[in-house]
């Protein structure tokens, strides 16, 4: 008998011929060998105090001990297979964030896909169009499945792209002695969220690279975190901005302070200090505390490498919307909750403390609220999107991109982008084509806030 969960599994497998991302439906035998994604429990030493046990990651085979979910590598234009097997005790999914792809392989459970429930497994299949960072997560029992450590960082590769380092940063709310703990505080959920108590760059506390004397490296780095907004900033060297959140600045810039909050992403391009045994210092600056994230140390004798010698890294196929016919669409974010949260397999935290045009939605419920808005396929349209409250919301929209327009709190508009750090009582213009059918969620990515009302979605028709 065909039930739900066969009929969305059958409609994910022939959605993902139709739309922007997909392209296999005339590459029929060229699907490669799937990336085994295996989500499990392990244990593993993050905190200094001790073992950390039921970490969840997502192991490419099964090992024997615990590693941070795998780096995730790509071609831009050719197809990627990955097979999600289910060995945790709840269901999960995951979505590919920040990648334009088929609306059936977006990771949203009741949305686009069934919840993959413990023993079972998922087919995804699709073509990255863009080359950049991304990253990958859950988005089922989000805050705890991806404050437990499933969080990973994708590399979509053009051909001539160089060498490079990646840094996945992210907190673990532990205690003394390597335990989890409560995974948010409400009082902080209805504020900025709550913070992590042992930080990390790849699952380690201030690790230490190598990296030639006087070279230049490319450091690209995912803020996975589910709550912490970071001020990134370098010491012991120079570096420059060559993408951002996925695609290349038109310019590098030189690296000075630059906020990344939860989802977005940023490659640098950094100059190696010129003596072997120094020290480059990627630091968070943001609160009265600075401290070390990860650090870079300069081995052999110097290459001497200058930051001139970067070109500036190829446009992805981002289509410009046309202001003078696109239709404007007023979004407010905003702290006035009209309901309790809905009961949902993927989980509640029990509380709603945030809307999206006056609507909370917890945004993985079985019967969602009407779309913010029925989007024409191909036409363009401005989001005119208002922060009315004092804390900062990191917001992100799958499967399209956009371009800030105008901003009544920045100078600096980035390239096109999937996630917009809004500033508290920021106003911008979001300027976006609506190229890829299907239902799109929009969010914020500091998970409390999400899964406490401000979630909503699009519909391209």
């Amino acid at each position: 008998m065909l039930n739900r969960r066969m009929f969305l599994q059958g409609s994910a497998a022939l959605g993902g011929a139709f739309t922007l991302g997909a392209g296999l439906a005339e590459r029929a035998g060229a699907a490669p060998d799937p990336q085994i994604l295996t989500a499990r429990f392990a244990e593993a030493q993050i905190a200094a105090g001790g073992v950390t046990p039921r970490v969840m990651t997502y192991d490419p085979g099964d090992p024997a001990s615990a590693a941070m979910p795998p780096v995730l590598r790509m071609r831009k234009g050719e197809p990627f297979a990955a097979r999600l097997v289910n060995r945790l005790d709840e269901p999960t999914t995951v979505h590919w964030h920040g990648l334009r792809i088929a609306n059936a392989m977006d990771g949203v459970p009741e949305m686009t896909q069934p919840y993959v429930y413990p023993g079972d497994g998922f087919d995804y299949l699709f073509t990255p169009p863009d080359a950049g960072t991304f990253w990958y997560h859950p988005h089922c029992n989000t805050l705890m499945q991806m404050g437990s450590g499933l969080t990973g960082v994708i590399v979509v590769e053009n051909p001539e792209d160089p060498s490079f380092e990646v840094l996945n940063l992210r907190d673990w709310r532990l205690g003394a002695s390597g335990e989890f703990i409560a995974p948010f505080k409400p009082r902080d959920a209805a504020r900025g969220g709550t913070y992590g108590t042992v930080r990390t760059a790849n699952w380690q506390r201030e690790p230490v690279y190598d990296a030639p004397a006087g070279g230049l490296v490319r450091v690209r780095i995912a803020a996975t975190d589910v709550t912490r907004i970071y001020t990134i900033g370098l010491e012991g060297a120079e570096a420059r901005v060559i993408a951002l959140d996925g695609n290349p600045v038109e310019i590098p810039f030189a690296l000075d302070r630059l906020d990344l909050g939860p989802g977005q992403r940023v490659d640098l391009a950094l100059r190696m200090p010129q003596s072997e045994g120094q020290h480059a210092r990627l630091g968070n600056f943001r609160g009265s505390s600075p401290w070390t994230i990860a650090a870079f140390r300069a081995v052999g004798t110097s290459l001497k490498r200058e930051l001139g010698d970067i070109a500036p890294l190829p446009p992805n196929p981002v289509a410009e919307a046309d202001i003078s016919t696109a239709k404007r669409i007023p979004i407010d974010l905003t702290a006035t909750a009209e309901h309790e949260p809905a009961a949902s397999i993927c989980g509640s935290l029990g509380y709603t403390f945030w809307a999206i045009n006056k609507v909370p939605w917890p945004g993985d419920t079985p019967d969602p609220v009407a779309p913010i808005e029925e989007l024409k396929f191909g036409k363009s349209y401005v989001l005119e999107i208002a922060n009315r409250t004092p804390h900062a919301h990191p917001i992100h929209l799958h499967g399209l991109s956009f371009r800030i327009l105008a901003s009544n709190r920045r100078s600096l508009l980035p390239p096109p982008t999937d996630t917009i750090l809004l500033l508290p009582d920021e106003q911008a213009q979001l300027a976006l084509v609506a190229d890829n059918p299907g239902d799109w969620v929009f969010h914020c990515h500091i998970i409390e806030h999400q899964k406490t009302g401000m979630s909503a979605y699009f519909r391209v028709a």
